[in-house]
C-alpha cells in the first residue's frame, strides 16, 4: 500500500510542477515605469513626440547650465563688503581692487568697477556701479527666455497632436461610413498621449524655471544691497 502511495506521489509531483510553471508563464508580467513610458512614447507617434522630447532635452540643458552658473555666482556679499572696507582702510583702493579681482561673482565685479572709478569721484563710481550692475543682471538672465519658450511650446505641440489625432479618427469614420469604436480608438489614443507628454514636459521645465527666477531675484537683491553699502563706504572714505 505504501509503495502504491509513493508511486502515485512520484507521478503527480512532476505534473504539479509543470502546471505551476505553465501558470507562472501565462501570468502577465508587470511592465516597469521605463518600459511603460517607452511604450506610450512610441504609441504617441515619433513626429510630435520627438519634437516634445527635444523641447524637454534643450530646456533641461539650459536650466542645468543656468543653475550651475547662478550657484557659482552666489557669494557672501557681507563678508566681501567687510573685506573691501578693511582693505580700503589698510591698503587703499589698490588693495580693495585686488581683493575684488580675486573674488568670484557679480558682486565682486561690480565692486571692482566702482573702485576703478573712485579717483574720478563718488558720483562716477556710483554711475559705474549702476551701469555694470545692469550688465551683470543681463548675464544672470542669459538664455532664461528659451526655457519659457519651451514651457509654452511643449503643451502647444501636444494640443496640436491632439487635434491631428482627432482629425485622423474622423477621417477613418468618414472612410468606413460607420461609427465603430475600433476605428477611432487609435486616433483618440494618440491625441491624448501627445497632450499628456506635452503637459509633463511643461510642468518639469516650469519647476526649473521658477527656481532659476527665484535665484536670479535673490542675487540681484544682494547686488543692489552690496552696491549701496559700497557707495556708503566710499563716501565715508572721502570724508
Amino acid at each position: 500500500m505504501f509503495q502504491s502511495l509513493s508511486y502515485a506521489t512520484t507521478i503527480l509531483n512532476p505534473t504539479i510542477q509543470e502546471t505551476e510553471q505553465q501558470e507562472e508563464a501565462a501570468a502577465p508580467t508587470e511592465a516597469s515605469f521605463t518600459q511603460e513610458l517607452k511604450k506610450r512614447f512610441i504609441e504617441g507617434g515619433p513626429g510630435f513626440m520627438g519634437i516634445v522630447l527635444i523641447c524637454l532635452i534643450l530646456g533641461l540643458a539650459i536650466a542645468i547650465e543656468r543653475i550651475i552658473y547662478l550657484n557659482l555666482a552666489t557669494t557672501n556679499s557681507q563678508k566681501l563688503t567687510a573685506g573691501v572696507e578693511e582693505a580700503l582702510s589698510s591698503g587703499g583702493v589698490e588693495a580693495a581692487k585686488e581683493l575684488c579681482r580675486n573674488t568670484k561673482g557679480p558682486v565682486a565685479s561690480i565692486f571692482y568697477q566702482g573702485l576703478d572709478r573712485v579717483n574720478e569721484g563718488v558720483d562716477s563710481a556710483e554711475k559705474a556701479v549702476v551701469a555694470y550692475g545692469g550688465v551683470q543682471m543681463g548675464q544672470l538672465e542669459k538664455n532664461v527666455s528659451w526655457i519659457s519658450l519651451f514651457i509654452a511650446l511643449a503643451p502647444m505641440l501636444g494640443f496640436m497632436g491632439t487635434v491631428i489625432g482627432m482629425i485622423q479618427a474622423f477621417d477613418k469614420i468618414e472612410a468606413a461610413g460607420d461609427m465603430q469604436p475600433s476605428l477611432v480608438a487609435g486616433g483618440i489614443k494618440v491625441a491624448l498621449l501627445t497632450t499628456v507628454f506635452g503637459l509633463i514636459v511643461a510642468i518639469i521645465l516650469q519647476v526649473f524655471y521658477n527656481y532659476i527666477i527665484a535665484k536670479i531675484d535673490s542675487i540681484v537683491n544682494d547686488m543692489e544691497d552690496a552696491s549701496i553699502n559700497l557707495i556708503d563706504i566710499l563716501v565715508a572714505q572721502k570724508k
